[in-house]
């Protein structure tokens, strides 16, 4: 694919960003757009390398090798070098419902597992997939595709994050009769208020998406509480001949330590929620980071997105808390390739925090110990150690305090980034569904069947915490086997 030779003549090259100490100052995207001539010769390096793993979509050693959605990517590299734009998109919708998301949020784990990054840098995969999906919809390419013919038979998807948008699209594909409940006041789930807007713009790019949705006939109710007095789920079942349950994984992971309750400690995805909700109503209700020393309690993209939220705010100062060691600037003999990179990455949310303060604010092989606050109740610092992994009775491997290495940190706002524990179980209580070991809801993949007959599940409340492209990849898997339980055999891939 691409040229022959492309992979010997190119250097690997990514759009530019807006520059950090400019970006911090609004909420728009911060990616510029590559030309069009630049473009074709990041395509041209995609090497014919014969088994191309950036599309095998599978986990080695637990983790992401090539994309899970299975995208077409060397067809389509070479289809733009051939300057073939039109052919290019047709290819990359045959397995991805929404490029226009996974090309600005998915963490690539296509290009880890690139066979030319063996010996060069990778392909720029994702910034190929993003520019294909918006020369698409400024060519007037992508419009509302409604389905010739109609089932009769209604389905409920509950939850409209990735993973409910990607099996909402595909069931109407079907033909059935789908409709969308979301408890928050617009759809979208973790990619309209868990990803900041400046990743993903929300009215230019998650809503432009939405209304081409609506026009092909999904239906979406927001504000509506599955299972609560919003929608009883003896209504929901008696409604709908099957429902899909794409709720996600929101349980957030807790730090109960000494001065927990002090006022000035937030979840971290309450804290970007009111921020973008804010940002959409203009209400200026949100928890502020202004003027504030902030911590941030975790790494991880979530950990990221709170540094450069509070950037924005005009904090005084960033500091963000991980407890795990610092990753190495090369691959471990450990981390061979394809396995995904376990390399030292700095993203957007430290690169603006080292324009702004100098330094970026990872702390590492460091943890809380306990809160401080005033006589009245609000926090004012964050006493912190740090920690070195040992190997316990039972040879697993936990953080250890290093004596003499205590430290009590300034802090006006905490945030606490530390992942989630699973699903809400209100709802799975209320079905009677059967759950794994983690609390999750027990459905096997690639059959996504619960305990409940006609009640399926995917995305984070089934397998937990993940890439936004698996919950794509489950979502679509999802539909198809809820397609088969209705219709006895689906054309659904």
């Amino acid at each position: 694919m691409g040229k022959p030779t492309g992979f010997m003549e190119y250097i690997r090259e990514v759009p530019a960003d807006r520059a950090p100490l400019e970006r911090i100052n609004d909420w728009n995207e911060f990616h510029l757009h590559m030309p069009e001539k630049e473009l074709r010769t990041q395509g041209a390096r995609c090497m014919d390398c014969g088994v191309p793993f950036c599309h095998s979509g599978v986990l080695i050693s637990g983790m992401a090798s090539g994309c899970p959605v299975n995208n077409l990517i060397p067809e389509w590299n070479d289809l733009v070098y051939r300057n073939l734009w039109h052919q290019a998109l047709e290819r990359l919708l045959k397995t991805n419902n929404f490029p226009e998301f996974t090309g600005r949020v998915c963490p690539a784990p296509c290009e880890g597992s690139c066979t030319l990054g063996m010996i060069n840098p990778a392909v720029t995969i994702k910034n190929i997939e993003v520019s294909i999906i918006e020369r698409g919809f400024e060519e007037g390419w992508i419009a509302p595709a409604i389905p010739a013919t109609r089932t009769g038979k209604k389905v409920a998807v509950v939850g409209s994050g990735p993973a409910g948008l990607s099996a909402a699209a595909q069931l109407n594909t079907a033909g059935h009769c789908v409709t969308v409940f979301e408890r928050a006041d617009l759809p979208g789930g973790l990619l309209m208020y868990g990803i900041p807007n400046m990743k993903l713009d929300k009215r230019e790019v998650l809503l432009r998406r939405i209304k081409i949705m609506e026009a092909e006939g999904i239906s979406f109710i927001c504000n509506t509480e599955v299972g609560g007095s919003g929608l009883p789920t003896a209504q929901l079942l008696a409604d709908f001949a099957a429902v899909v349950l794409t709720t996600g994984a929101t349980l957030p992971r807790d730090l109960p330590i000494f001065g927990r309750n002090l006022k000035g400690i937030h979840f971290a995805m309450d804290f970007l929620t009111e921020n973008t909700k804010s940002l959409l109503n203009g209400n200026g209700d949100f928890i502020s980071a202004k003027d504030k020393d902030v911590i941030i309690i975790g790494g991880g993209d979530t950990g990221t997105d709170c540094v450069g939220t509070s950037l924005r705010h005009g904090c005084k100062s960033v500091v963000q808390l991980e407890i795990m060691p610092r990753s190495p600037d090369q691959r471990s003999v450990d981390n061979p390739w394809p396995e995904w990179p376990k390399t030292h990455k700095v993203d957007y949310g430290q690169e603006e925090a080292a324009a702004k303060f100098g330094t970026d604010p990872r702390v590492f092989l460091t943890t809380a110990t306990s809160f401080e606050g005033d006589e009245n109740g609000v926090l004012t610092a964050v006493h912190t150690v740090e920690v070195s992994w040992q190997k316990n009775e039972r040879g697993q491997f936990i953080p250890e305090p290093v004596p003499g290495t205590e430290k009590v940190r300034p802090a006006g706002l905490v945030l606490l980034a530390m992942g989630f524990l699973g699903p809400e179980q209100p709802l799975i209580d209320s079905l009677g569904l059967e759950r794994d070991s983690r609390s999750n809801i027990k459905a096997e993949f690639e059959k996504y069947c619960t305990s409940v007959p006609g009640i399926f599940a995917a995305g984070d409340c089934r397998r937990g915490q993940s890439l936004v492209v698996w919950a794509f990849n489950e979502g679509r898997g999802a539909a198809r086997e809820c397609d088969r339980y209705l219709m006895g055999n689906s054309e659904l891939p």
